[in-house]
């Protein structure tokens, strides 16, 4: 048995990572320290912690750590481990949130433009994020209208050159027809338009132009001419800063009792060329500082659009390891900043205002939701979470459920469950409901620290009132007051008002009937997606699954080799055994088994 005291001693005071973990193995939180003797400790030890602390060191169970030679081989740890594992106390960075950017891929001779939301370490360079895609494509549609490279996706050769050639909008490198000098020339200027280097760009162009008149080359001095026009209206469209070096990243974050929000500005060649902002839940009463730098190495890490500086508002934890570490990355000096005057504290203070205020753009779009959930439905606390299910079949086969979650006014799909139906056989939904309600409280009830989480403040039934019933009579049997409400949809498939068990409608607003139509929506996606799946493998199923032996891949080797099981039946053993992974012994088990 682990006992933490006893644990505590062991600790070595050498750089690490400690991971810890609670009763059911699983991993709640992932820190470095200097020192684990010393950092470990501290959790234990009685003195002011927060709330949140205090509740992640109840959960505790037991711990273990990893000594590493310094800080920096720490901190790459941790933030491996934190990717990996996504533990409930760290400061997570959302992955399903990606803006596109504008990729020079480099793994070719004749680089290709284009936009990508994936970004890889592959030696290409990535501009943006873009916070507006259609501004991305605007860009990339210039750029493929004054440049003259290639727009296919693999380079390869021909016997003859494609349209784009033709049409003057491509030099054609599948026929060899450019230099690479010279095409990589054109790669070049984009890379400055893109890094906002416009200056530079044209500068180089009037000069050729000048030339090109002088040698009375008039059509291509209209041509450099219209592209220097072009250049100078993409460029006066983006916003310029006062801030002169040219790539920096500006981070600003505001808090609320609920929820951080990070704003990130993105300055090169001295404009600001996008924004990204994330959410944080539940991390109020953590120090902004602690806050910025789990968010900093999570960013960062293999993000191959490091810049030459980052600016905060004030100096985060492990500022000097992280700078250490991101300028190993980069292979160029990386610095994190916090201003206290001038231009630079005044575009931290930008990004600080504009966190401030797409949170309270989200907040009050949530609260106007839930304080008009908790109106209709006569509540006298807010209606924090939600709950739906829904059953899906096909004549009682394959009986499945979904469960979704709808908490603080917002769907959270990462909260949705499946279930099979054990205990119902043939076609009865309400008894499904019934079934899978009553396993679904009893999780909570004897765990209410696991996956299910708390219990609901409300169940939504997706249907009437034979739903309403059905789940009430889960309810009861653990003695709990939990109301619930049916969703009434009108011949279109859309919710139109919610249901009480007094069979009353209950009017709701638009955005509230839109909201639940999604809520709806999901929770039935969830369901018909986990029944289809079920199916489908029960459907790939054959009499060769029956056979000792026989896997997957030998399984798919004979029906590619034979086209059926009929034919693999009419098979005689010399056949079976030329295909790859047949022996003798097993082709005569197979041709034994399938002419039973």
């Amino acid at each position: 048995m682990f006992d933490i005291e006893s644990e505590l001693k062991k600790l070595p005071s050498k750089p690490g990572v400690y991971i810890m973990h609670d009763k059911n193995d699983k991993i709640i939180y992932v820190g470095k320290a200097i020192s684990l003797r010393n950092r470990v400790r501290q959790y234990f030890r009685k003195n002011n912690k927060t709330e949140r602390i205090k509740r992640m060191v109840s959960l505790i169970d037991h711990f273990e750590y990893i000594v590493v030679d310094n800080e920096a081989e720490a901190l790459i740890l941790e933030c491996n481990l934190i990717k990996k594992h996504r533990p409930k106390f760290n400061v997570l960075l959302k992955d399903d949130k990606t803006y596109p950017y504008i990729k020079v891929d480099k793994t070719t001779n004749y680089p290709n433009v284009y936009i990508t939301r994936r970004l890889i370490n592959d030696g290409s360079k990535y501009y943006g994020p873009y916070a507006n895609p259609g501004a991305a494509k605007e860009m990339l549609d210039f750029i493929k209208q004054k440049y003259k490279i290639r727009q296919c996706k693999r380079l390869k050769e021909r016997t003859r050159p494609c349209l784009n050639y033709h049409i003057n909008r491509c030099l054609a490198p599948c026929m060899g027809n450019v230099d690479k000098k010279e095409y990589q020339k054109q790669i070049d200027e984009i890379e400055d338009l893109l890094e906002g280097k416009t200056n530079k760009i044209i500068k180089q162009l009037e000069e050729e132009m000048e030339q090109a008149s002088k040698d009375f080359k008039f059509e291509k001095a209209a041509e450099i001419r219209d592209r220097i026009q072009a250049i100078t209206r993409v460029s006066t469209k983006q916003k310029v800063s006062n801030i002169s070096e040219n790539t920096i990243d500006v981070i600003g974050i505001a808090k609320s009792e609920l929820e951080v929000c990070i704003e990130i500005f993105f300055v090169r060649g001295s404009k600001m060329i996008g924004r990204e902002h994330y959410f944080y839940h539940e991390l109020g009463d953590m120090e902004d500082k602690e806050i910025l730098s789990g968010f900093v190495k999570q960013y960062y890490m293999n993000n191959p659009n490091i810049p030459r500086k980052i600016m905060l508002r004030e100096e985060i934890e492990d500022r000097k390891t992280i700078e250490e570490w991101l300028s190993a990355e980069l292979g160029k000096k990386v610095e994190l900043q916090s201003p206290k005057k001038g231009g630079k504290l005044r575009f931290v203070e930008m990004a600080e205002k504009n966190a401030k205020v797409t949170l309270e753009n989200k907040e009050k779009d949530k609260s106007e939701i839930l304080m008009e959930l908790k109106e209709v439905l006569n509540f006298d606390k807010l209606p924090r979470k939600i709950e739906t299910y829904d059953i899906s079949n096909i004549s009682g086969e394959f009986m499945v459920a979904a469960m979704c979650v709808m908490k603080d006014g917002m769907i959270k799909k990462n909260l949705s469950r499946r279930f099979k139906i054990k205990t119902v056989y043939g076609q009865d939904d309400p008894k499904c409901m019934e079934e899978v309600i009553t396993r679904r409280l009893k999780h909570s009830i004897e765990n209410p620290s696991g996956g299910f989480g708390e219990l609901p403040d409300a169940i939504f039934a997706d249907g009437g009132i034979t739903q309403i019933r059905a789940t009430q009579n889960a309810i009861k049997k653990y003695n709990l007051n939990i109301p619930v409400f049916g969703m009434v949809k009108n011949d279109k498939h859309q919710t139109r008002a919610l249901m009480n068990d007094k069979r009353e409608e209950l009017e709701i607003s638009e955005n509230l009937k839109n909201l639940i139509t999604r809520f709806q929506d999901t929770v039935h996606d969830t369901a018909i997606t986990y029944h289809r799946k079920l199916r489908d493998k029960q459907i790939t199923r054959s009499e060769l699954d029956e056979i000792q032996g026989i896997g997957e891949v030998k399984k798919k080797a004979l029906l590619k080799q034979f086209g059926s099981v009929e034919k693999i039946r009419k098979a005689t053993i010399e056949e079976l055994t030329q295909v790859k992974g047949i022996t003798e012994k097993l082709a005569k088990e197979i041709s034994k088994q399938l002419k039973k």
